[in-house]
């Protein structure tokens, strides 16, 4: 978690969502986890994602630019593969099954090609807020950094985008997202749920929830652009395909 060197805020992370969240970076628990964050580094731990990528959610995706939020649970814990993004990993990085299966979805849903890669910084960039309901782990080891505060925080940042904006999608995959519809105004906003992508849930309700194409009708039906989910630059290049 890196200090801005600019100014006197505990953290670095963008204009519009540290208006929104900076009360939360005074109260007791954020100051536990940052604590608990240097303790991980100075026992010799690997955390991931790297310190720059750690807000990087919201860094792409700024509070007034929210479309839809996609909630995922804790970074990927291998080398490499975390880019601070739910469900997205690095460049050159083999794709994670659940990827591999929203891409199988949106193909059906859509028609989109499947890409080689599975970043998803494209869709951050389109409206998608990709939110880890936990930011850091340890390598490894996974959901080794839940219960430290970092639940507070995605909390206070869900409740605010339900609050604070109108017309928006949560789409909730799996019991831990779908844990967080409290926090989600009905009236206001299409909350999608579903199972989880992972292949141990994905044929059980995940495949044929027509989430991608569900969101967009929602948005169109409330003057809203939809988004591009569509990460295939050339569809008519072979590179592009599995």
């Amino acid at each position: 978690m890196e200090q801005s060197t600019s100014d006197e805020r505990p953290v670095k992370i963008e204009e519009s969502w540290y208006e929104i969240l900076k009360g939360e970076f005074e109260k007791p628990y954020f100051g536990y986890l940052k604590q608990f964050l240097l303790k991980e580094r100075q026992a010799g731990y690997v955390i991931y994602p790297p310190g720059s990528r750690i807000f990087a959610a919201f860094d792409y995706t700024p509070f007034w630019d929210v479309k839809c939020v996609i909630v995922g649970q804790d970074p990927y814990h291998g080398p490499r593969q975390a880019n601070g993004l739910c469900f997205s990993v690095n460049d050159g990085q083999k794709k994670p099954p659940s990827l591999v299966n929203i891409f199988r979805e949106l193909n059906n849903d859509l028609g989109y090609a499947i890409p080689y890669s599975g970043n998803l910084e494209k869709w951050a960039h389109n409206g998608v807020l990709l939110l880890n309901t936990i930011l850091t782990v340890r390598a490894g080891q996974p959901k080794s950094h839940h219960g430290h505060g970092w639940e507070e925080l995605t909390a206070e940042a869900i409740s605010a985008l339900s609050e604070k904006r109108d017309h928006l999608v949560f789409i909730l995959w799996g019991r831990e997202a779908q844990m967080k519809e409290e926090l989600i105004d009905p009236d206001k906003h299409l909350i999608l749920k579903s199972h989880h992508p992972s292949p141990y849930s994905a044929e059980k309700g995940f495949f044929g929830n027509h989430h991608f194409s569900r969101a967009n009708d929602w948005l169109e039906a409330h003057g809203i652009e939809p988004i591009d989910w569509n990460l295939v630059d050339k569809p008519d290049s072979e590179s592009e395909y599995l």
